[in-house]
């Protein structure tokens, strides 16, 4: 029997044709949101490359929603044009086109990494951030303003009309990111969301924006694959915690979700696993033994790794990321190494088996 991380995967008429997916990236180039030659030649060639899957970065939902000036977007029909040509190049090489649906909240109006980390000032092309609460993330950070219901009202619509306009680009499987100290990771986390109203307070006013969200995702779009990018815990005292995360998992799943995608942290400063990578796993593991189907994702490296993952149960689907970066074909040459037959390209056949 081959490696189970080769084995094909179907969900709502969706098949992956292997277990391996690539993580979203952002790669803070795009311009008005929209996606530039870089995107194309970074994620078609992981398609070309073998993954079954393959996300786009963090797309905004609103203009408002972006983390960065270069962040990708998706808040506007003319965006469905510039994405539709990279979904289709995704599809043609064989792997399934997904994209990531977000808004950063507070962590919003920042410039790219490499040019700097405190906030940009609206008077300098920034713009003001939302939040539950208006609680900067950091010193540098911009304050942000506590959202009131219309504007709530409008996140979860943006959400639920940036899923069809995903549809309509060609993406097959969607992803909310609900992670990373972004919007709805700081209306989750106790340590972020100080309202006392249905939005704030106890669990269930809490979770009631994630939810809202998936379910009106998941009416938008009722016939694609949807995950739901979780961090499990929050690596700060008062802060989210695994057993919230057991108890939301299976409130996603009812709401729509087909699978939780596993992470952590990031929802204030500092705030990171002290163990290490491996330790997400572990959280993709116990979410999945509560019923719901999960992707694994943080530090995996190896072909080995990433196939044990799936043949002891932790998950369901394996996303890479950094290695991924370092080779675009890991998983031709995961395959390779676990025995199966690579989907090498006919372009490049001539090179298999010479080193």
């Amino acid at each position: 029997m081959s490696a189970q991380l080769l084995q094909p995967l179907s969900v709502r008429g969706v098949t992956l044709r292997n277990r391996i997916g690539v993580s979203p990236m952002c790669q803070y180039c795009a311009v008005d949101g929209h996606p530039q030659p870089w995107h194309e030649v970074h994620l078609v060639s992981r398609a070309v490359g073998g993954a079954g899957l393959v996300f786009t970065e963090a797309a905004a939902v609103l203009p408002e929603g972006r983390i960065s000036p270069g962040d990708l977007g998706i808040w506007s029909d003319a965006h469905v044009a510039t994405l539709a040509p990279i979904a289709a190049a995704i599809s043609a090489a064989g792997a399934v086109p997904g994209i990531q649906l977000a808004h950063a909240g507070r962590k919003g109006s920042t410039p790219i990494p490499w040019e700097g980390r405190d906030a940009i000032p609206p008077s300098q092309g920034g713009w003001q951030v939302p939040a539950p609460s208006a609680l900067p993330f950091g010193s540098g950070s911009a304050v942000p303003f506590a959202l009131d219901d219309a504007g709530i009202d409008a996140v979860i619509n943006g959400f639920a009309e940036a899923a069809l306009r995903a549809r309509r680009a060609g993406f097959t499987l969607i992803e909310c990111h609900f992670a990373h100290g972004y919007l709805v990771h700081e209306f989750l986390s106790p340590l972020s969301n100080q309202r006392s109203d249905r939005w704030g307070g106890d669990f269930a006013g809490r979770t009631r924006l994630a939810l809202e969200i998936v379910r009106a995702v998941r009416g938008a779009v009722p016939d694609l694959p949807m995950s739901v990018r979780l961090s499990c815990v929050d690596w700060a005292d008062g802060g989210w915690t695994l057993d919230d995360t057991l108890a939301l998992a299976p409130l996603l799943q009812q709401a729509g979700a087909d699978f939780v995608d596993c992470s952590s942290g990031a929802v204030v400063p500092g705030a990171t696993s002290p163990d290490g990578p491996a330790v997400q796993r572990e959280f993709a593991r116990a979410v999945r033994a509560r019923g719901v189907p999960t992707m694994a994702v943080g530090g995996i490296v190896t072909p080995d790794e990433a196939d044990a993952l799936i043949a002891d149960g932790s998950c369901d689907i394996v996303l890479i990321g950094r290695a991924m970066l370092r080779d675009p074909y890991w998983a031709l040459h995961a395959i390779r190494a676990l025995g199966g037959e690579a989907p090498w390209p006919k372009q490049y056949e001539r090179a298999v088996g010479r080193g």
